[in-house]
């Protein structure tokens, strides 16, 4: 499959794959760019592709220090903003030729993505939240330190794998219970570097959508976990109330991937709400 590398102002570079299935002699279709939670990479949303590029161009990019995107080391001058992290997406859009894209965010890039439609609306033809959280609580911080005294750092104490295996242990996280699927998960977090994920874990942490909730005029999509051991299903109904026009759908799966999980729902109802934008 196409893939290519966005290379940032501040060095930085961000890899991403390309997946378009339309029809060659068409207009050049909408884009929809992926960007996947914490610890995941592109390779987690494989399974979108079948359904989605038929009538989409798919950026599927690896967030910052994950997959085979670059991340700074501890001692780097780099500044790990919010406005860091979105000159990077559009950079992105830019060198991937694409002045307006659907945004699908998954779990922590939801925050991400909702931030980016507050402060880009321009670029962003549409948003939609997979079990997004508006920010990580401190009992959700705690959680993702399994007992270390932060979330980064358990991430640099157990390394990209063992972090990943201690989430598996918590219920309401994984998808699914096949160990081969769960062998599998664990192989791709691996591959992301424990410096990576910690430094992203530190920007996250401090990260917090709510403030400009009221601003977004994007049409909006809420998929809901019912589930999840990291966005309870109430913090998504208060979501829904705080973006004006904003969908939800609540999606019964026993967990926080309801993108894996419950995959064919989720693809159906965000073909059905992305083409409703498109007219």
């Amino acid at each position: 499959m196409p893939s290519f590398t966005a290379t940032h102002a501040n060095g930085q570079t961000s890899y991403c794959e390309i997946d378009n299935f339309t029809d060659p002699w068409a207009a050049p279709p909408p884009t929809l760019l992926i960007q996947h939670g914490f610890a995941r990479t592109s390779q987690f949303w494989y399974h979108w592709i079948p359904s989605l590029s038929r009538n989409f161009r798919i950026i599927r990019r690896d967030i910052r220090g994950h997959g085979r995107s670059s991340f700074p080391s501890p001692d780097s001058p780099y500044p790990y903003t919010v406005s860091t992290i979105l000159s990077e997406i559009l950079e992105t859009l830019d060198q991937a030729g694409v002045t307006r894209a659907h945004l699908l965010g998954e779990s922590t890039s939801g925050i991400v993505s909702m931030l980016f439609a507050a402060a880009h609306p321009s670029r962003v033809a549409s948003l939609t939240l997979c079990a997004s959280p508006t920010h990580l609580p401190p009992a959700a911080q705690e959680l993702f330190a399994f007992g270390y005294e932060d979330w980064p750092g358990a991430c640099r104490a157990l390394g990209s794998r063992g972090w990943a295996q201690a989430l598996a242990a918590v219920g309401g996280t994984v998808a699914g219970e096949d160990p081969a699927y769960l062998s599998w998960w664990l192989d791709e977090v691996a591959k992301s570097q424990a410096e990576g994920l910690a430094g992203y874990a530190e920007f996250l942490g401090a990260l917090d959508a709510r403030p400009v909730l009221a601003g977004i005029r994007t049409p909006t999509l809420i998929l809901a976990p019912t589930r999840s051991a990291a966005v309870p299903l109430e913090a998504s109904r208060w979501l829904k109330g705080q973006i004006e026009g904003a969908r939800l759908v609540e999606v019964d799966g026993k967990g926080h991937e309801i993108y894996a999980e419950c995959a064919e729902l989720c693809q159906q109802e965000v073909l059905k709400f992305l083409k409703e934008v498109e007219g």
